[in-house]
């Protein structure tokens, strides 16, 4: 089953604050572009298989998706989707804020260094990262979409979680986009850290930069280190699962290396629940009828030709 690490959901952009909304309107170049709504996003996830459900929240942007709106996406699809708390370590009511998700059953926590303005080891953001190893919490770090003017990018680079891994070796964490645009940066601190990852979205829907860091990868011997993830609704995940396994025909009639098959459906089929050790689980669907189930199947597996 195809997994997507990193999917967002909204009732409406103002949530995500008037820079953020602002910035999706001035850059959207056609209607629905960048749809975030309920419905937008299972169609996409129906397409694929299973999902990782992310909130947002910034002090900083005056941004808040409620937890309740991550818990309600999940409870209408239990077999599919897993939710993921936005939490904002700056805000003085973080701690609250991560006792009601956890109440609402949500199993991770995702945070926006570069968005809500604060360096990686900053005092609050570490015991944060301190009541998540006590809760089984991973962390997710990761910038919903674009970078608006008054985002710190500085507090994005990998290297800081160098100093975090270390003091807290228990604490999952994955690095969103592959830490784009330091890349090398985030390869050496999957190859230097046990319980750090990595996820796609983003670099997903590049495919000469998808093809090059799997590459680097590949050689630094971290590929299991990598997630799925589209980044929905600024990713398609079907678009981005048929670009991973394109990837090879970049080295076709040259010498050019390739990717192993095997690694790249172990990419998009990695499950992040049991990687990451989420406290939560997929139930199972009710049994559809016959004709459902082969139009489900249809429509969520593409033709061997075309994915695999």
């Amino acid at each position: 089953m195809i997994f997507d690490a990193l999917t967002r959901v909204w009732h409406s952009t103002e949530h995500l604050g008037y820079e953020y909304a602002e910035a999706l309107r001035t850059q959207t170049r056609r209607p629905g572009e960048f749809d975030g709504t309920v419905g937008a996003h299972t169609q996409a996830v129906e397409r694929i298989g299973a999902a990782l459900v992310h909130g947002f929240r910034s002090h900083a942007l005056q941004a808040i998706v409620p937890h309740e709106i991550i818990a309600d996406v999940v409870r209408r699809q239990p077999h599919r989707l897993v939710g993921v708390a936005g939490i904002d370590p700056m805000s003085p009511d973080w701690s609250d804020e991560l006792d009601k998700a956890q109440a609402l059953g949500l199993a991770g926590v995702s945070i926006s260094p570069s968005a809500q303005g604060f360096h990686p080891t900053h005092s609050a953001a570490m015991r944060l990262y301190e009541r998540c190893v006590q809760a089984g919490l991973p962390i997710f770090v990761s910038r919903p979409g674009f970078l608006t003017p008054s985002m710190v990018l500085e507090y994005d680079r990998p290297t800081p979680w160098d100093e975090v891994a270390r003091s807290f070796p228990r604490l999952p964490i994955v690095l969103g986009g592959f830490g784009f645009p330091w890349i090398d940066e985030t390869i050496a601190l999957l190859a230097k850290h046990q319980r750090l990852y990595t996820e796609l979205s983003g670099i997903a829907s590049q495919p000469w930069r998808l093809y090059t860091t799997l590459l680097l990868a590949s050689e630094a011997g971290v590929l299991e280190k990598v997630h799925f993830g589209s980044g929905f609704p600024f990713g398609s995940p079907a678009a981005a699962v048929e670009a991973i396994y394109s990837l090879n025909s970049y080295a076709l009639g040259t010498h050019l290396p390739s990717i192993p098959r095997a690694a790249l459906r172990g990419i998009v089929e990695r499950n992040p629940v049991v990687t990451l050790g989420m406290k939560a689980h997929l139930t199972a669907p009710a049994s559809p009828s016959s004709a459902e189930a082969r139009d489900a199947a249809r429509d969520r597996d593409p033709s061997p030709t075309q994915w695999r």
